[in-house]
């Protein structure tokens, strides 16, 4: 029996609190709970893909925290490396934009049980026992000094056991300074094999940037993202970069692509028009696509086409997780996009 690989994801999981449908902040007076949070996306794309996906955090033991973890159980995320301790789950408060005015979020997570969490409270040897992979994002070393040691002693336990390393650059500006997260992911991307960034992202933590592109414009050049994707893996000896493209025409309306680098082959996938329902865990849910299709042996052209399928059906799905099957991936990446009524 072939054994079915094994993915660990650490990072934070919030409350996220969303007005109906396009409302404002308190334009009523509901609004819809649910969780997310950049590595527990992946860590959800990767059950419904079959995988054996596992998530490590650590929440309160209230209710709340009860909660959060049911959210990932239902999928059949493993939850069992999850700490149970601190006073509170991370919030974060989501307007989502439309048309021309941009989606709005507001963190509120300051003093969450993760973000006061400390190394000791993680045992990684016996956490990778077994892994194939392991996954990150830059999201989670932002939350303090502590946690970015935590990461980097989660990275030298799985490189020493041959785990493959991911890592989503993920800048956030609201939670840390260019500076610090040039810092800290300096350090970091020295264990990491597959890098995924975006057009921002390369620019803002490292000073890398692709010429003659205008994000808010609408014009990508694709000669720059190799560039980019060049410099990255040269500069930290990734096996392979990922790059996700948006052309973003409006809050509802983007462009959508990807390239992925090899070390040798910069490939590009189709382009999709979207109109978007929801856009949270867009690059979650392509991250999830790409470590599914390394893990199972797609090249890197088909790598590269199910990672941005999977991605353009996340941004029809309301929520932060993407709950999508293989066949309705690669059905999208194999050119079936009408949306036409299945019966």
């Amino acid at each position: 029996m072939v054994k079915n690989p094994r993915i660990v994801t650490f990072g934070e999981i919030m409350l996220r609190l969303a007005p109906n449908g396009y409302y404002r902040f308190f334009q009523n007076d509901q609004m819809q709970a649910t969780f997310g949070g950049g590595e527990a996306n992946v860590a959800v794309s990767l059950a419904n893909y079959g995988m054996d996906s596992v998530y490590v955090t650590k929440l309160p033991g209230h209710a709340i925290g009860q909660a959060a973890v049911d959210s990932l159980r239902y999928f059949g995320v493993d939850t069992s490396h999850i700490v149970r301790g601190g006073d509170r789950v991370g919030i974060y408060f989501l307007e989502k934009g439309a048309s021309q005015r941009g989606s709005v979020c507001i963190y509120d997570r300051a003093h969450s049980a993760i973000q006061e969490a400390q190394p000791e409270d993680f045992d990684w040897d016996t956490i990778f026992e077994g892994a194939d992979w392991f996954h990150f994002t830059g999201i989670t070393p932002a939350l303090g000094p502590n946690v970015v040691e935590i990461c980097r002693q989660a990275c030298q336990t799985a490189k020493a056991k041959g785990v493959k390393i991911s890592c989503d650059l993920n800048y956030r500006g609201k939670l840390w300074t260019r500076a610090e997260a040039r810092q800290a992911m300096t350090g970091l991307c020295q264990y990491v094999d597959v890098c995924i960034s975006n057009e921002e992202d390369a620019k803002d933590i490292f000073g890398i940037e692709a010429e003659g592109t205008d994000i808010y414009g609408g014009k990508l050049n694709h000669e720059g993202y190799k560039s980019v994707a060049k410099q990255l893996a040269d500069t930290f000896g990734f096996e392979k970069v990922a790059i996700t493209l948006r052309t973003s025409i409006s809050a509802s309306d983007n462009d959508w692509a990807g390239m992925l680098y090899d070390g040798e082959n910069y490939c590009f996938s189709k382009s999709y028009h979207l109109h978007i329902v929801d856009r949270v865990g867009g690059g979650d849910s392509f991250g999830g696509g790409l470590i599914y299709s390394l893990l199972n042996g797609k090249s890197s052209q088909d790598a590269i086409e199910f990672a941005v399928a999977a991605s353009a059906l996340k941004h029809s799905v309301e929520g932060d997780y993407n709950r999508v099957t293989v066949a309705e991936v690669e059905k999208l990446a194999g050119g079936d996009g009408s949306g036409r009524v299945q019966r």
